[in-house]
């Protein structure tokens, strides 16, 4: 293989590999649905066409058949007028004779368009089973395209997933917890050395009010016993 055949292999092996990469199944499917409906309407369109030709062959035929059938009919009169003298018999039989070439190629156009009828009607046939087998095909690809379209969704949001989880870094995660744990330890501990901070920095006049508040406390209760005592209204303890 010389260097332009491997030149050329490479670049179409690559232009293939971008078409791979652009074409998306949901785009793809619905374009052939398209066009198959596009076949579908040209089908119908040939398939109508076809079916009025075969209709006009067989008026055409019927109406050559009683054309014939007239001719023959004054044929049958003009020698029945020459019987009868009406009509000279040298003439009646000229013209029963053209009547009769007029039957006979009236025959003739009416076999003509008898077999031209059944052409059509074969043709019309063929083009109706594959208007069929269109409509078969678009229904089972219209069912298809929902079933792809629900496999996508479901493989977009599985991908999208699994990436996610795939670029997880579990070890950093595990750090960051690791250091709140720290830093809550901190806090905890820095919240209880203010406390211990401010119990030692009362002062010493707030330490003489405290006890002279619980000494206050103790004298008040020791005059209301005596005033109690001196109005008889203290409790005597029982024997």
């Amino acid at each position: 293989m010389n260097i332009f055949s491997r030149l050329f292999k490479i670049g179409q092996a690559e232009a293939n590999s971008a078409v791979d990469q652009l074409e998306d199944p949901i785009k793809m499917t619905e374009q052939g649905l398209r066009d198959l409906r596009q076949d579908l309407d040209k089908s119908l369109h040939a398939l109508a066409e076809v079916k009025a030709m075969a209709i006009r062959s067989r008026n055409e035929a019927a109406s050559f058949r009683t054309k014939a059938q007239d001719y023959e009919t004054k044929a049958v009169l003009l020698l029945q007028r020459a019987h009868r003298g009406d009509l000279a018999t040298a003439e009646a039989d000229r013209l029963a004779s053209e009547a009769l070439g007029k039957k006979t190629e009236n025959e003739a156009q009416a076999e003509r368009a008898a077999a031209d009828q059944q052409k059509f009607e074969v043709s019309a046939q063929q083009l109706d089973a594959n208007v069929q087998t269109l409509k078969q095909t678009i229904g089972t690809w219209e069912n298809e395209l929902k079933t792809l379209k629900a496999r996508a969704a479901v493989s977009s949001a599985t991908k999208t997933i699994n990436k996610q989880l795939a670029q997880l870094d579990s070890s950093g995660t595990v750090a960051l917890l690791e250091r709140m744990k720290e830093k809550v330890a901190v806090e905890e501990a820095l919240a209880e050395s203010y406390g211990e901070i401010a119990q030692e920095s009362r002062t010493v006049d707030q330490e003489i009010d405290k006890a002279l508040e619980q000494s206050a406390g103790g004298k008040a209760a020791a005059d209301l016993q005596a005033l109690k005592q001196k109005l008889g209204l203290a409790e005597q303890p029982q024997q």
